[in-house]
């Protein structure tokens, strides 16, 4: 599915075409800094770009579904909360795609080889804290 910003109701604007994964960001966003469990109508008054009010849902229900917000009953609809923060969901997908390849060595290699020195000193760093805290 493919998110637009703006309704294209013809007023000569163009549409700027949403990166991937940047509105399921935006509407975890919206959760993680609410007080309290939210209802989809807070959340697409928060996103405020004129997004459908189904499309507000698909999402939520699509985060749902990948286990980052969860639901609960309120009459009728659902509340909604954020599980995790927005680069808790970047890391599900980071897993999601390594999980899917048949090499994880090789993945992981070309990842850690890539990644600029700033990042690789931030990864080792990481690594051995956790390294440090499994020893305990």
């Amino acid at each position: 599915m493919t998110e637009y910003d703006g309704d294209g109701d013809g007023d000569g604007r163009q549409c700027r075409r949403r990166a991937q994964g940047e509105l399921e960001n935006a509407v975890l966003d919206v959760l993680y800094r609410a007080p309290e469990p939210v209802t989809v109508a807070y959340v697409q008054e928060r996103l405020g770009s004129g997004l459908a009010y189904t499309t507000v849902i698909t999402i939520l229900t699509r985060l749902h579904a990948k286990g980052v917000v969860t639901r609960e009953r309120a009459g009728r609809a659902f509340r909604w909360t954020a599980v995790v923060d927005p680069s808790g969901l970047a890391a599900l997908r980071m897993r999601r795609v390594l999980d899917a390849e048949e090499n994880r060595e090789a993945v992981l290699t070309s990842f850690v080889t890539a990644l600029p020195r700033g990042d690789e000193r931030l990864l080792r760093g990481l690594l051995a804290q956790s390294t440090d805290e499994g020893e305990d």
